[in-house]
């Protein structure tokens, strides 16, 4: 059980990151906090992730021309355990070549796919005329071909895509346990479904996680993979 759990502190408030950082350590589990732009944004952030002395995911998402995404990694390297990046693949050939040649060599590069909150009816509203699995599956071969470490992608294509890209660290949010509220999330899988049956390389949780007692939720979410594990 050593596959990497990445937990969204989705917050402006540092004290509650505070809480979810330490009442998520567990020997049992690979924890890894990630840090999306709620938190980034807000105030006093970047000193708190400047001083932060363990890894961390920043998840911005970024998404624009070669030059000004470059611009955008190049202003984060005083974040010296940074260690997991996202980019949409949405940018193109182009931006994710040229990041993952100029951009550290110790941060790991994730693009990012179709967002779990979509579906195939709310890519035809966007225009596409290619089912999801199929843009998902191009956009994968693009990131591969781009050089980049590994993409993200929800847990429906999590399975196939580990299977055709071996090489790529591959990472489902939209993760829920047993019997939580889908919230915003359309395409969603467990724990289980994604780590042990399709053998993704980590998971993102939120809400299942940090709402409520979130100790309990550790203990929970180690039984719900210990008891799948056997």
């Amino acid at each position: 059980m050593k596959n990497k759990i990445f937990v969204a502190c989705d917050t402006s408030n540092i004290n509650i990151v505070k809480k979810i950082i330490k009442n998520t350590k567990t020997e049992k589990l690979n924890i890894i906090p990630k840090f999306g732009m709620e938190f980034f944004y807000s105030q006093n952030s970047r000193e708190f992730l400047k001083n932060y002395k363990k890894q961390f995911w920043l998840d911005l998402k970024i998404n624009d021309i070669p030059q000004t995404s470059l611009g955008a990694f190049k202003s984060l390297n005083d974040l010296k355990n940074l260690k997991y990046m996202t980019v949409h693949a949405s940018c193109g050939f182009k931006t994710l070549k040229a990041i993952k040649k100029k951009v550290r060599k110790d941060i790991k590069i994730l693009g990012v796919t179709i967002l779990t909150s979509l579906k195939n009816e709310d890519l035809k509203t966007l225009g596409y005329s290619k089912p999801l699995n199929y843009i998902v599956n191009k956009q994968a071969k693009l990131i591969q071909k781009a050089g980049i470490d590994g993409l993200v992608c929800s847990g429906y294509e999590g399975g196939m895509l580990k299977k055709k890209f071996k090489k790529l660290f591959i990472v489902c949010p939209g993760i829920r346990m047993p019997g939580d509220k889908n919230n915003d999330q359309v395409r969603i899988v467990t724990p289980h479904q994604a780590l042990i049956k399709n053998k993704v390389d980590a998971i993102v949780m939120g809400r299942s996680i940090t709402k409520g007692n979130i100790k309990k939720n550790i203990n929970k979410l180690i039984s719900h993979l210990e008891k799948n594990v056997r």
